[in-house]
């Protein structure tokens, strides 16, 4: 198979030291694009976005399964506004088509932990810097109200 250089756009400039796209971002890359494709053909886009988000849920190791499934669940309560549907393979919650939030599992990157993370459609502002992605380890009742909680002002 064929290696990929990494480089920036408009640069030849590696991004990172072996030059080579890993196995994972790969994947995530044409997961968003089989994502696209079916996004052009969906007839029930928010009832298919929904079914493939908890298929890749369902998918996913125990540890990152119990995460997103919680997080899926705060986020329909506190949200219920935003629509469900995968971006580069990854649950991802959506206003007016835009993305605004997305969950990353551990085990995809083989991280030691899950983020969840934003995108600039979320209304997160906060003065001149605010965080925009969140290391996940454990669920307590306190990382499930902070969930909530940015769930909440990032869909507005």
């Amino acid at each position: 198979m064929a290696t990929t250089t990494k480089t920036r756009a408009g640069s030849n400039t590696d991004i990172d030291s072996s030059g080579q796209w890993t196995d994972a971002e790969i994947s995530a890359m044409k997961a968003h694009a089989k994502e696209l494709k079916n996004a052009q053909k969906a007839g029930d886009k928010a009832a298919e976005g929904e079914a493939e988000l908890l298929s890749k849920i369902k998918d996913m190791p125990k540890a990152d399964r119990e995460i997103a499934e919680r997080l899926h669940a705060i986020v329909k309560e506190a949200a219920p506004q935003l629509e469900s549907r995968t971006w580069y393979g990854m649950p991802a919650y959506t206003r007016d088509g835009k993305v605004i939030a997305w969950f990353k599992p551990a085990a995809k990157f083989k991280m030691r932990y899950a983020t969840l993370g934003f995108e600039d459609a979320a209304l997160l502002d906060d003065g001149e810097m605010w965080a925009n992605a969140f290391a996940v380890t454990k669920l307590t009742p306190a990382v499930e109200k902070q969930m909530a909680q940015l769930m909440k002002k990032a869909a507005g």
